[in-house]
């Protein structure tokens, strides 16, 4: 907790290293609105500006290492990070500079969602980068949050159901992840399957949509995130991100022509300001709104 001049206790501050989605379904402005939904504030570093729309990513814009290395340590000397959230990271090389900028600081909690693909099928990590990830960066993770497809890729094993999502589980903890939870939100049910390198917890799931809404990842990896900057254990912080995400989705709507983001400040329900009326400032009349000469 840092104060400023006023004497205000700051909230904790989570730091998202991740890509930009100009839709703001997904990426940094999804982790930017999960963060503040629970009452954290969120810094971000930009791994990669892609072209998106609700529709799907047309192309992908990659960091330059040192850019996203400079971002990293500005952050780092000016604010007290509580946890950090990995996303897209765009090549081997951005995912080389996440690693160091772990060891230089060794942060409490890490939570890395270890992006590959966009829905729409686009590239948002190169194959150099996918090996980095399963054989240094996820050493460096608390907890790694790979779907389905992304473990498949991880461990090379094929998943059909929640036996194979356990076995991916324990062969992700013995390449190094500290604690992994393999999200099942492609198959038939959405259980997720947590491994903490001892026990092994299902968190069970109902899909909530037929159609995968936009950033679902993003969001639960920054939930998770936060509720770990809570203090809350592995398990607990899961299942409270996971709650988060389904209500999320639930009351999503449409912003675009494609898929439909989430709704990150549904507990808020802050009422959009009415059309076609403008307060008046007490102190005389605005310009606007003074009566037109007829």
């Amino acid at each position: 907790m840092s104060t400023n001049g006023h004497g205000h206790p700051a909230p904790p501050i989570l730091l998202t290293i991740a890509g930009f989605d100009p839709s703001c379904g997904a990426g940094t402005a999804a982790d930017l609105k999960t963060f503040a939904a629970h009452g954290c504030y969120g810094v971000a570093a930009i791994t990669s500006l892609t072209v998106q729309n609700t529709q799907g990513v047309e192309s992908v814009h990659n960091t330059p290492s040192a850019e996203l290395r400079a971002q990293l340590e500005a952050l780092a000397k000016d604010c007290e990070i509580a946890a950090v959230k990995i996303g897209m990271l765009g090549n081997r090389g951005n995912a080389v500079v996440v690693a160091e900028f772990l060891d230089a600081h060794k942060f409490a909690h890490v939570v890395h969602d270890p992006v590959m693909k966009s829905s729409s099928g686009a590239e948002l990590l190169d194959a150099a980068g996918i090996k980095y990830v399963a054989t240094e960066l996820l050493k460096r993770a608390s907890v790694i949050t790979p779907n389905v497809p992304e473990a498949e890729v991880l461990t090379g094993l094929t998943i059909k159901d929640v036996a194979d999502m356990e076995a991916a589980a324990r062969k992700i903890v013995e390449m190094g992840a500290r604690a992994v939870i393999v999200k099942g939100g492609h198959m038939e049910r959405a259980n997720d399957v947590l491994f903490d390198g001892t026990e092994i917890f299902q968190l069970a799931g109902d899909r909530v949509k037929e159609e995968t809404p936009h950033g679902t990842g993003c969001t639960f990896a920054s939930a998770f995130a936060a509720q770990l900057a809570a203090g809350r254990a592995l398990f607990e912080a899961a299942t409270l991100a996971k709650a988060y995400v389904t209500k999320a989705i639930e009351k999503g709507y449409p912003v675009g022509k494609g898929r439909v983001p989430l709704d990150h400040f549904y507990r808020q329900r802050i009422e959009p300001p009415a059309r076609g009326i403008h307060e008046v400032p007490q102190h005389g009349m605005h310009p606007a709104a003074e009566p037109a000469a007829h």
